[in-house]
């Protein structure tokens, strides 16, 4: 059976792939916390991976990093810390886990790496500066890696808009806010975490002609006008 190493599969988007994947896959799941479920296909390490020493593990066929921010205020309101902060968790942590696990996916067939961006990145939005460029470094790692990695190792990047998850409750705060976020979408609603995380694990496993790839994934905002 197959090895997939899940960074942040505890919550969210995450944990909804971690659910879909438990039957078809060993699950090696790294996160500060434990997921709320035990099976016999899931290993938990406890670690933060921008800080803590990575586990060291057999072998790994896929790759898919889940942390993210989402820390929106107004420029002038953003410190150096939190530019630092988005850039810690959402780039050098998926460059340490790379780093740390890509001599096993270069072993193994059909490999690949999944990354997390934002439609703000393409589709210019107030009060993201600082998450836009993370996430826009996010997107050039994508593509440079495919590119250096190639034909050994796909790599490829999700483009999201926003998802009813934990890390957006507090976008997502009431119905009023929500009613107003969804009537901006061109498909007029919100982005669950179950149909995400079906479109990554196509890309993941069995996408295999696609690699340095961005694909939005974001009820068409970043490319229509309704």
């Amino acid at each position: 059976m197959q090895t997939e190493i899940i960074v942040g599969g505890s919550h969210g988007i995450g944990r909804s792939y971690l659910d879909r994947r438990l039957s078809q896959a060993q699950i090696i799941n790294i996160s500060r916390t434990a997921p709320d479920t035990t099976h016999a296909h899931l290993v938990h390490y406890s670690a933060d991976v921008v800080a803590d020493e990575l586990p060291d593990v057999p072998s790994v066929r896929h790759l898919v990093y889940f942390p993210g921010t989402i820390n929106l205020k107004p420029f002038g309101s953003l410190s150096d810390a939190d530019f630092l902060n988005d850039f810690q968790v959402n780039v050098l942590g998926a460059v340490r886990v790379i780093r740390k696990y890509l001599p096993m996916l270069k072993k193994a067939e059909n490999s690949s790496i999944t990354l997390f961006s934002t439609v703000a990145v393409a589709q210019g939005m107030p009060y993201h500066a600082s998450v836009a460029v993370a996430k826009a470094g996010i997107e050039g790692l994508t593509r440079s890696l495919a590119a250096e990695l190639a034909p050994t190792v796909r790599v490829n990047c999700l483009a999201l808009n926003i998802t009813d998850t934990p890390l957006a409750k507090r976008i997502l705060r009431n119905e009023k806010a929500r009613e107003g976020i969804t009537e901006r979408q061109p498909l007029k609603r919100i982005l669950s975490p179950e149909e995400v995380a079906e479109m990554v694990e196509f890309i993941t496993t069995r996408a295999h002609g696609m690699t340095g790839q961005v694909v939005g994934l974001d009820l068409g905002l970043s490319t229509l006008r309704t």
